[in-house]
């Protein structure tokens, strides 16, 4: 007795390649000033650590990843966002 393709099972799904198309939301939008007193959008920018997310993987242009990193330094800085955490989201 032969196998048929549609009894082929495998334990992983197979992997398809859907590749998102990376932007920068801020040239998007239109935005030009990034609030340092909004702490709630840039933990967005930051994972569980408390680390900034590059822009490989946020897709932000340089001109603005800049002024995100500025932005979240300030924050910190005034106590609005910590340093440092485990599990900050």
């Amino acid at each position: 007795m032969a196998a048929d393709n549609s009894e082929i099972r495998y334990l992983t799904p197979i992997a398809i390649e859907t590749k998102k198309d990376k932007y920068c939301r801020f040239k998007k939008m239109g935005i030009t000033y990034i609030d340092y007193k909004d702490e709630e959008f840039l933990m967005r920018f930051v994972n569980e650590q408390g680390k900034i997310l590059p822009r490989r993987l946020t897709g932000t242009s340089l001109k603005y990843q800049r002024k995100v990193g500025q932005a979240v330094k300030r924050c910190r800085h005034l106590a609005l966002m910590p340093y440092v955490a485990d599990m900050l989201k």
